[in-house]
């Protein structure tokens, strides 16, 4: 975990460098409830997955822990580490930069060892309802290459992303994540509201569809 450690520790003399003054401090907690756990076109487990997140942020520094169980025998655990960097490049653009430690505590895995620890940098931009980004999965000497676009328009989101490796059935690089979300408010008292969303996933690679529905507190 020592190049977690020097990530974090980067991404605070880059703040310093960017931002000499940051008064908005922020802890955050919360837990997402979805009917399966779809990530980048490939379904995870099985059974409704609960996905529980803590967060502290700091201008545009924020790092955190996120995590992954499913409701059933085959729980597909997942517990994430990252550390990310949004800086504006005007009133309605921005870049980021994150970097994520993924961990699958499944059994016979050892947090300490690392052997079960995937790092990833992404970079991704926006701008108005435009999205754009890119990741690179480090696995052993290999990597797997993820690319996205997307739009969103009011409530609703299209997105499409390709990827190489473990993204696709032949490991070459191909569509795998094509689809629209939306979400919405549902109200429960005059004060008191919850987020819903929902989202129907087409992977061409494994030519498998899915369709998710979540609600977040």
């Amino acid at each position: 975990m020592k190049r977690i450690y020097f990530i974090i520790a980067t991404s605070l003399l880059l703040t310093g460098a960017f931002t000499p003054r940051l008064n908005a401090q922020e802890w955050s907690t919360g837990l997402d409830i979805y009917s399966s756990y779809v990530w980048r076109g490939t379904k995870f487990g099985s059974g409704p997955a609960f996905q529980p997140s803590v967060e502290f942020s700091i201008g545009g520094l924020a790092i955190g822990a996120w995590g992954s169980y499913n409701a059933s025998v085959e729980e597909a655990a997942e517990a994430d580490l990252y550390a990310s960097y949004e800086l504006a490049l005007g009133e309605n653009a921005s870049i980021s930069f994150t970097v994520t430690d993924y961990y699958f505590p499944g059994p016979g895995s050892d947090w300490l060892t690392g052997d079960p620890h995937y790092i990833e940098p992404m970079i991704g931009f926006g701008a108005g309802g435009f999205s754009l980004l890119g990741a690179y999965m480090m696995n052993g000497g290999e990597g797997d290459i993820y690319l996205e676009a997307g739009y969103a328009a009011g409530p609703v989101n299209l997105f499409i992303g390709g990827g190489d490796g473990a993204y696709t059935v032949d490991g070459e690089f191909s569509l795998c994540n094509i689809g629209i979300g939306t979400s919405k408010e549902l109200k429960i008292t005059d004060t008191f509201s919850l987020p819903v969303s929902g989202a129907a996933i087409l992977n061409p690679s494994s030519e498998q569809f899915h369709i998710v529905a979540g609600i977040s507190f």
